[in-house]
């Protein structure tokens, strides 16, 4: 009999990884509106009601399924994530109300901005974490909710800090379009970069291979500049480059929350996901990512 896998936040990387689940597992998905149910079951995913802003609704996860998928995002304020809160709320004291079982294993999908701007450098995930925003110390605050609740339960948990994804249907062509402006080269700033499917595929290794506690970086082997990033794509759809401007314009330019962005700098290692994860990754730079797109979309 299949283990039943639970997805908390069904958006487009959760449904890529069902082909790869539903082989191993019986997949159920959290919903809150009646249309994403129609999409899950469309995607044999069984759909489960709740809202992670209403703890009331999440009474029924206690006990619902083997292991935990959790790649529903924070709220978009204050520095706490209480959603996070709200779910392992649900899985443990309903759990025990209940008689019911607790998760065999719980993997949280979180970002790599929890570490803020590290100058271009190169780091492993043993690297500190400096969140530098609202949006960045959310995501701390849920690891650490994760990581301690693990330990307090005896469950296995596992962080996988992701970087910027993209897809065919993920690229920064209407930005091109609009001419938007990037940074000039010796102002601006590292970024990674993954691919929606092997991200989707990095997820599945983790639910296998992953080590108790412990943390890896979804990222492919690029280590561009962002506005490097933006004229590889440019170049492969026939768009032109951005406008560069420097760091002083941009704050004048640039939105707020692509601004945040521009401001941190960093380089990731993948090497654990490689040797304890054993995966293989479909497109190991944004160039192979970006030609496999243009295909897609032709």
């Amino acid at each position: 009999m299949k283990k039943k896998l639970l997805i908390i936040g069904c958006g487009d990387v959760a449904l890529r990884t069902v082909p790869l689940l539903k082989t191993h597992y019986r997949i159920l998905g959290l919903y809150r509106s009646v249309d994403r149910a129609d999409l899950l079951r469309a995607n044999g995913i069984t759909p489960i009601y709740g809202n992670l802003d209403c703890p009331k609704s999440l009474k029924k996860l206690a006990g619902i399924a083997h292991l935990v998928l959790h790649l529903a995002p924070p709220p978009n304020h204050g520095k706490r994530d209480t959603r996070t809160l709200h779910l392992l709320s649900a899985l443990t004291k309903q759990a025990k109300i209940n008689s019911t079982i607790l998760p065999q294993r719980l993997i949280y999908i979180s970002t790599s901005g929890v570490y803020g701007n590290c100058h271009g450098d190169l780091i492993d995930e043993t690297h500190p974490v400096h969140p530098e925003n609202d949006r960045a110390i959310r995501r701390v605050f849920a690891e650490r909710q994760i990581r301690n609740w693990g330990k307090r339960n005896h469950i296995p948990t596992c962080i996988v800090r992701v970087p910027g994804i993209y897809a065919a249907s993920r690229l920064p062509l209407q930005r091109l379009r609009d001419g938007h402006p990037a940074l000039l080269d010796v102002e601006d700033s590292y970024t990674n970069h993954i691919h929606a499917d092997d991200l989707a595929q990095i997820i599945f290794a983790a639910i296998r291979f992953a080590k108790t506690n412990r943390i890896y970086h979804a990222c492919d082997d690029s280590h561009l500049k962002m506005g490097e990033y933006f004229d590889l794509v440019a170049d492969h759809f026939a768009l032109p480059h951005p406008p560069r401007i420097t760091r002083d314009q941009a704050r004048e330019q640039i939105t707020p929350s692509m601004l945040s962005f521009m401001k941190e700098s960093r380089r990731l290692r993948n090497f654990r996901i490689k040797k304890e994860l054993h995966v293989s990754l479909l497109y190991p730079t944004v160039h192979e990512g970006v030609k496999a797109a243009l295909i897609t979309n032709q």
